[in-house]
C-alpha cells in the first residue's frame, strides 16, 4: 500500500500541476497578473517570491492553485483594480486563461496516449467469440466479425463496444459490422441475466495487434476519445441516480484504486505496470479536465459561464455577485469533499 500511495502522489501531483500551469502560462501571456502559483494545500514547505508571483510548495501534495488579482471580488469594484487584473482583462483573455487548466489535462492526455499506445497493443473490435444461443448469435454475428459503429456511433476498440453495451441498458442496437472485406448491418436485442441483473450481448471482444508509425497519433485520439465517453456517461448515470454514493471516490478511494491497479499488473513486470499507471493517469486526467468544465460555481466552468453571460448581453455580471455565487459554491464543494472522505473511508473499511 506504501507504493501505492507514492505512486498516487505522483499522479495526481502531475494533474494537478499541469492543470494550474496551464491556467499559469496563458495568463502571463496574456498579461495577467498572477499573484501566487502553489502546489499542495495546507501549511507552506517553501515559497519564494519571484516578481509579482509568490511561488510555494505545501505539505499535502493535493490540490493548488494559480491565484488571479482580481479573481474573486467581494466587496471591492471593478474600478479598485487596474487593467492587468483578471477583473478587467478582456473577455476572450479570461475565458482563454480559464478554460486553459481543463485543456492542460487533456494535452496531458493525449501526450500520454501516443507513449501508451507506442509500446502496447491495441485491442480491435473484433469479434473472438460468443456464447452460445446469445444475442449476438441471434443477430448473425460471427466469430472474426469487426464491430464498425453501434447505433451510429463508430467504434475503435473493444473496450467501447463494452461500454455502449453497458448503457445501451437492453435497448436495440443497430450494429454495423466487417466479414471478408464486405460491410453488412443487424440489429441485436440483448439479453437480460437474471443472476447478473444486467443485460449482455453475449460476445467476447478483441483481437491485439500493433499500431505503428503515424497511425500511433490516430489512435491515441480514439484512446483518449473512449476515456472521454467513459466520464460523461458515468456522470450521465449519476445525475440519473443510476450510480450510488459509494461509486464515486475521493483521495482515499483513488488510493484504492491505484492499489487494487497496481497488484494486478505488478507480476508482468516494471513495463505493464509502467503502461498501466499511464493509462490510469491518461483517465483521471480527462476525468479532471471534464470535471473542471462542469458549470458548477467555483469549477472553471462555472466561471465560465459568467464569462459567457459577459459576451452574450454585453456586461459583466457584477463582481461582488459573481464573487458571492462562488464563495456559495466553494462551501458546497468543500461539503462534499468532506462527505466522500468519509464515505471511502467507511467503504474501504467494511
Amino acid at each position: 500500500m506504501a507504493v501505492s500511495i507514492i505512486i498516487f502522489f505522483i499522479i495526481f501531483g502531475v494533474l494537478v500541476t499541469s492543470h494550474e500551469l496551464g491556467h499559469f502560462l496563458i495568463a502571463k501571456a496574456g498579461g495577467i497578473r498572477v499573484k501566487e502559483f502553489f502546489i499542495g494545500m495546507g501549511p507552506t514547505l517553501w515559497k519564494k517570491q519571484k516578481g509579482e508571483t509568490l511561488y510555494s510548495i505545501k505539505l499535502l501534495p493535493v490540490g493548488g492553485a494559480c491565484v488571479f488579482d482580481g479573481m474573486d471580488p467581494v466587496a471591492e469594484e471593478r474600478e479598485s483594480y487596474d487593467e492587468r487584473s483578471f477583473l478587467n482583462a478582456p473577455v476572450w483573455r479570461r475565458i482563454a486563461t480559464l478554460f486553459a487548466g481543463p485543456f492542460a489535462n487533456f494535452l496531458i492526455a493525449y501526450i500520454l496516449a501516443v507513449v501508451i499506445v507506442s509500446f502496447s497493443n491495441w485491442n480491435f473490435p473484433i469479434i473472438h467469440e460468443m456464447t452460445e444461443d446469445s444475442a449476438a448469435v441471434e443477430a448473425g454475428l460471427q466469430a472474426g466479425d469487426k464491430i464498425i459503429s453501434i447505433d451510429g456511433e463508430k467504434v475503435y476498440m473493444a473496450e467501447e463496444v463494452t461500454l455502449i453495451s453497458q448503457f445501451a441498458e437492453g435497448s436495440p442496437m443497430d450494429i454495423v459490422y466487417e466479414r471478408d472485406g464486405q460491410k453488412y448491418s443487424t440489429t441485436l436485442y440483448p439479453k437480460y441475466d437474471d443472476e447478473q441483473r444486467r443485460y449482455y450481448m453475449g460476445v467476447y471482444m478483441g483481437e491485439l495487434d500493433k499500431i505503428k508509425g503515424i497511425s500511433t497519433l490516430k489512435y491515441a485520439w480514439y484512446e483518449v476519445r473512449y476515456s472521454f465517453k467513459t466520464t460523461y456517461r458515468s456522470l450521465a448515470l449519476l445525475v440519473k441516480g443510476k450510480l450510488s454514493a459509494d461509486d464515486v471516490s475521493g483521495p482515499v478511494g483513488m488510493v484504492k484504486i491505484v492499489d487494487d491497479v497496481y497488484e494486478e499488473a505488478s507480476p508482468y513486470g516494471i513495463s505493464v505496470v509502467l503502461l498501466t499507471m499511464l493509462s490510469l493517469t491518461l483517465l483521471l486526467s480527462v476525468n479532471l479536465g471534464v470535471m473542471n468544465l462542469l458549470p458548477f460555481p467555483a469549477l472553471d466552468g462555472g466561471r465560465l459561464v459568467f464569462q459567457f453571460i459577459e459576451v452574450i448581453f454585453g456586461k459583466p455580471v457584477p463582481p461582488e455577485k459573481e464573487g458571492y455565487v462562488h464563495m456559495f459554491g466553494m462551501i458546497l464543494l468543500i461539503g462534499l469533499m468532506i462527505f466522500v472522505l468519509f464515505n471511502d473511508i467507511t467503504k474501504f473499511t467494511r
